[in-house]
């Protein structure tokens, strides 16, 4: 999205759909619902709203079953967001909504449990060869002082 109008205009429909969700939207399947980022196309015809439902939030259910539970929340009240939508932004062509499910979430989590195989992988290499450097403890070259030494007694011999 290049253009700051429609930037605003995604802001804009972002606040207007969390508000829906949060104060009038009164479907028991709809569970406690973020709404993580909206994208418009540039021709301002489309918008995909990005969401995340926290596991557990509608019942105790499990991930899945909020996620699908939620979805069908959004889109029996798709209509419902939409009109309010274009209420409030006043604009002559209201955007179609897309609701899709953020994969943040899983990713993130995907992630942290990678760098946390890698961290065991280390302290466990590093317990079976104790902390000992590959090589030198200090790899930088730094000026060897015994060639300035070498040099003052050269230039002691020749002045003899």
């Amino acid at each position: 999205m290049p253009n700051p109008r429609v930037r605003k205009i995604a802001d804009r429909i972002q606040q207007i759909v969390a508000e829906m969700l949060e104060r009038r939207m009164k479907d028991p399947r709809l569970g406690f619902v973020t709404v993580t980022d909206v994208r418009v196309t540039g021709d301002t015809q489309h918008a995909t709203v990005f969401y995340t439902v926290l596991a557990g939030a509608v019942g105790g259910e499990s991930d899945e079953a909020a996620l699908a539970a939620t979805a069908a929340a959004l889109e029996s009240g798709k209509g419902l967001i939409r009109s309010e939508v274009g209420k409030q932004l006043g604009m002559r062509h209201v955007p179609t909504l897309e609701f899709v499910a953020d994969a943040l979430p899983e990713t993130a989590r995907h992630l942290d449990e990678v760098l946390a195989k890698a961290r065991a992988l280390d302290e466990e290499v590093a317990a079976r060869r104790g902390s000992a450097y590959a090589g030198e403890e200090d790899p930088y070259k730094k000026p060897r002082e015994a060639a300035d030494e070498d040099e003052d007694d050269s230039e002691a011999e020749d002045d003899d």
